[in-house]
């Protein structure tokens, strides 16, 4: 008889639809005043190591992304979402734990009939 191993579980940690008011864009009325970006992050964790014990010492803490990028979005002005997108990414990548990311900015406000944004996403350099 062949020993089964147990499937590795896919672990995702998101956050969706975070409303924040950031200094951002080139044109001079953007300059004025913060506007709402909406930012949506996916990050994959790898395989846990050990079970979780349903303590928050064993898990990548959400409060310390949002926290994160919350401290992120007050910290500058950014000219582009491209700019503020790396910046994000950078700081979910060196959580522990997490091996790829995928961060969107939309801005609501800039079209009365859309909205305008941007995507990426990035594997850890160690992985």
């Amino acid at each position: 008889m062949v020993a089964q191993m147990a499937p590795e579980t896919d672990r995702r940690i998101f956050i969706r639809d975070f409303r924040l008011k950031v200094s951002i864009g080139i044109h001079d009325f953007e300059k004025k005043g913060p506007q709402t970006v909406i930012v949506n992050v996916d990050l994959h964790l790898a395989p846990a190591g050990k079970a979780h014990g349903d303590r928050i010492a064993n898990v990548l803490n959400y409060d310390i992304v949002h926290d994160g990028i919350a401290t992120l979005a007050e910290s500058r002005h950014f000219n582009l979402q491209e700019t503020l997108v790396e910046a994000i990414l950078d700081l979910c990548l060196d959580q522990p734990g997490v091996i790829e990311a995928r961060v969107s900015t939309e801005k609501p406000d800039v079209y009365p009939d859309c909205r305008v944004g941007y995507q990426a996403s990035r594997r850890r350099a160690d992985r």
